[in-house]
């Protein structure tokens, strides 16, 4: 077994980005992205090699996308497949890519740690207001003329998508909790690596009588990152995604990467719309949430600099 250059036992959540193993203007064939995917893991591996017990969380839009048109296409042969049973069925096949792509990884470091899948269910409200106001747009585009059948045969809300086409919105509830936390927890605590809350988790809501019933919707993943990591104890969260810091007026002349911020500041920025809903928005509030909750330090970079971002070289660490 490879010794540890350090043993610093923290625990801590990778949330990997949609960027991490479907890239812009790729195919996204399996091939494609298996070996984004042990691109990926490179930080990860130094992260683990430092002493860091860890649960891993990933992003699923490109996928879901996908997911989505093959229901479409094949829905005169076969069932539709709903939403929230996508995102489970998405959560385990791409748990088995980054599951085995780490494990290879660790092999060939000579680091010896257990690495598991477990698909998670999320908690959230069904009376979250996202639900009777759907915008978060999947799958495939439709034209305009398509519209009314769609809505009227398919139950679907269909909204313009920044003028490129219509496509389908569905909800996007805050998580609460996550069903699973407790044995995710003993796991992570006890050294093994565990891949979990894929592309937000599976959505569900509680019954008057205590069952759990599926929600066609999907979870962002950063805010069920944040959740995940207060649930398990985490002393960091490591949120990665398309760009190396986090900026001001971003995209600008002006623009102005960030080093360090503080809970109060990112704060500030948000109300003057800095980080916009779209985009960075959501990752600044879910570690804002995370902080505000016990957690102690968040570090936003690029999944290609993760292993910089460890050692403090890049990436933008915000700090309560």
């Amino acid at each position: 077994m490879k010794a540890r250059r350090h043993s610093v036992n923290k625990i801590a959540v990778v949330a990997l980005g949609g960027n991490a193993i479907t890239r812009e203007f790729e195919e996204g064939d399996i091939h494609q992205q298996f070996a984004n995917t042990r691109r990926a893991l490179v930080g990860v591996a130094e992260l683990l090699e430092r002493g860091y017990r860890l649960a891993i969380s990933h992003g699923n839009g490109p996928q879901i996308g996908n997911a989505l048109i093959r229901v479409e296409a094949s829905r005169h042969l076969v069932p539709p497949v709903p939403l929230g049973v996508l995102v489970a069925d998405l959560e385990g096949g791409m748990g088995y890519m980054i599951e085995q792509s780490l494990q290879n990884k660790l092999h060939l470091r000579g680091i010896r740690r257990e690495v598991v899948t477990l698909l998670a269910q999320v908690i959230v409200d069904k009376d979250d207001s996202s639900i009777l106001n759907p915008s978060k747009f999947v799958g495939p585009f439709y034209r305009q003329e398509e519209v009314e059948t769609l809505v009227r045969e398919r139950g679907y809300s269909i909204k313009e998508d920044s003028g490129r086409g219509f496509r389908r919105v569905v909800s996007s509830p805050i998580p609460q909790r996550i069903v699973e936390a407790a044995i995710i927890k003993e796991l992570v605590h006890s050294g093994v690596v565990v891949i979990t809350v894929g592309g937000g988790g599976i959505p569900v809501y509680i019954e008057a009588d205590g069952r759990l019933e599926g929600v066609d919707a999907v979870v962002d993943k950063d805010r069920a990152s944040a959740i995940l990591a207060h649930e398990i104890g985490a002393d960091e969260l490591f949120i990665l995604t398309a760009v190396d810091r986090v900026a001001l007026n971003f995209a600008t002349s002006a623009e102005q990467p960030l080093d360090r911020l503080t809970v109060q500041e990112a704060r500030g920025y948000l109300r003057e719309g800095q980080f916009p809903r779209g985009s960075m928005g959501p990752k600044i509030e879910a570690a804002i949430d995370f902080l505000e909750r016990g957690g102690k330090r968040v570090v936003i970079s690029s999944v290609e600099r993760m292993a910089e971002a460890v050692l403090g070289k890049t990436g933008t660490e915000i700090l309560k």
